[in-house]
């Protein structure tokens, strides 16, 4: 039986549209409203209220705790700060991703790890032998997303960096802080006990009223994460452990991951293939695709249809051609209202992944496969500055 989030009588009453959708285990909303555009507009122009409890949240203590994340994930952890935290993928013994997530350094021997995936046994697997504590606190500690311009004034200009953390205190509740977010945009993630998750939430709904606060689902937030150039497990890659054949798996390097794989760590998990591939290059790059306009305008007056454009995100396999050869596919998209733009996330074989390559990208147009005329560009597609300021 699916759960429900320490929010759910607030966005139970607010779901007008009665649109939820499954999250490890959890119905969240889809959309509040019966159209997701509001929702979408509040993160890039004032401020979007996110309910996230359903990410795993694991508490890593103990004199070894360092030692224990820095061999499981790629990123250098020993040298994390007490209040930093760490973007990371990790992977099997065969470099292929298994997760991605977040570190936050909470005190010298105390971190708190998110995930996708359920890692309880991952984690415990390899702390055999090591002094350290390991603790499921996905249900005790309830999570929000305030994402937008407006979201450090809602927080009464709270002053911590970016991918930093701060212990504070809101609406009389303890809260960790910390200045990420999954939307590209300014943003702040709190963290906090679930039993007072319903007085946070009225406070930041009291708090942000005049500044347009509006509580968004995952319709939006998809819309956000692909113009921010963001990966989605189980959309953008399969995770190692799903994958039925080799193929499916992806490398960090082939994630466009490469910054955060540390090959100056002596050891961790998939090092030595990783090393090997960084040596050859990875066979795949995770790009940015723009599809052209006009192509597509042209393809559909060909019919005598105005062109269409899909209301939401898509999360879907599409090919992608150079000539007559399959240069990759694409695995989410959509139109970006703010760019005006067609965009996609897609997997292309290397020689073919250079920004500025001409590429063909398969559309359904009336029941029939066309191809519009797309090329490589760089992610983000959208990176405002204040999204660091």
């Amino acid at each position: 039986m699916l759960k429900t989030t320490p929010f759910h009588e607030r966005t139970a009453a607010l779901c007008a549209s009665h649109a939820w959708r499954r999250w490890a285990g959890y119905v969240v909303a889809s959309s509040y409203e019966l159209s997701h555009e509001r929702e979408y507009h509040a993160i890039r122009s004032s401020a979007a209220l996110f309910d996230v409890s359903p990410l795993y949240k694991y508490l890593v203590r103990g004199k070894d705790a360092a030692r224990l994340l820095d061999h499981v994930v790629t990123r250098n952890i020993q040298e994390l700060k007490v209040g930093q935290v760490a973007y990371t993928p990790w992977c099997d013994a065969a470099g292929k991703v298994l997760d991605d997530g977040t570190i936050a350094r909470l005190a010298e021997t105390e971190f708190r790890m998110t995930a996708a995936e359920p890692n309880l046994r991952w984690l415990q697997d390899n702390a055999a032998g090591l002094e350290v504590a390991i603790e499921d606190v996905s249900e005790p500690i309830a999570a929000v997303s305030l994402q937008g311009p407006a979201s450090r004034a809602i927080l009464g200009n709270i002053d911590v960096k970016y991918f930093r953390l701060a212990e504070t205190e809101l609406f009389g509740v303890p809260v960790s802080v910390s200045r990420t977010g999954y939307t590209g945009d300014l943003g702040y993630e709190l963290w906090f006990s679930a039993k007072q998750a319903l007085a946070v939430w009225d406070g930041l709904i009291e708090a942000g009223t005049p500044y347009g606060i509006v509580p968004a689902g995952m319709l939006a937030l998809d819309v956000a994460r692909i113009e921010a150039g963001l990966m989605l497990i189980d959309v953008d890659y399969v995770p190692a452990r799903k994958a039925l054949i080799d193929s499916q798996t992806s490398s960090p390097y082939e994630l466009d991951l490469g910054w955060t794989v540390n090959l100056k760590k002596e050891r961790f998990v998939g090092r030595e293939a990783l090393a090997a591939e960084a040596s050859r290059g990875p066979q795949w790059r995770f790009v940015g695709i723009e599809i052209e306009w006009q192509s597509l305008e042209r393809l559909y007056a060909e019919v005598g249809l105005a062109t269409r454009l899909p209301a939401t995100a898509w999360r879907t396999s599409v090919p992608i051609h150079a000539g007559k050869v399959q240069a990759g596919y694409a695995t989410s998209g959509g139109w970006s209202p703010l760019l005006k733009k067609y965009i996609a996330l897609a997997h292309l074989r290397s020689h073919f992944a250079a920004p500025g390559t001409p590429l063909d990208i398969e559309i359904t147009v009336e029941h029939r496969r066309k191809r519009a005329a797309a090329r490589v560009v760089k992610k983000p597609f959208f990176d405002p500055g204040r999204k660091r300021a």
